[in-house]
């Protein structure tokens, strides 16, 4: 099993530029609660990323132009994003869905529900 993080933002340095601009000049319109969460303006936050190096489950990390290359299928579901999905081997499912990453100020918060929902899976 792994988890896919889908940020709510395409990938290329120009979007990378634009979305920290957006972050700055217009923080409560900005669409995407995963990438506040994770990332600064310029760089990860160093609390998130030292979750995500030490945790035991894979991570894979992608934005909306990478993700719906690489699951595109006739059978995917669209999603509203960002979200967070586990893929097993015969699927994925929403694992963290956006209305719940919407609502989160911090990346304990998110690390304490990634943690809580791994351990639900275990059982």
């Amino acid at each position: 099993m792994k988890l896919i993080f889908i940020y709510n933002a395409n990938s290329g340095k120009r979007n990378a530029a634009l979305d920290s601009l957006h972050k700055v000049f217009s923080p409560k319109t900005y669409p995407c609660s995963l990438c506040d969460i994770t990332y600064g303006i310029f760089k990860e936050n160093e609390t998130w990323k030292r979750f995500r190096e030490s945790a035991s489950i894979k991570m894979e990390f992608l934005h909306i132009d990478e993700f719906e290359k690489a699951y595109k299928s006739k059978w995917l579901q669209k999603f509203d994003y960002p979200l967070v999905l586990t893929e097993n081997s015969e699927n994925l499912e929403v694992f963290i869905a956006k209305e719940e990453l919407d609502g989160m100020k911090s990346p304990e918060e998110l690390i304490g529900l990634v943690e809580k929902r791994m351990l639900a899976f275990e059982h």
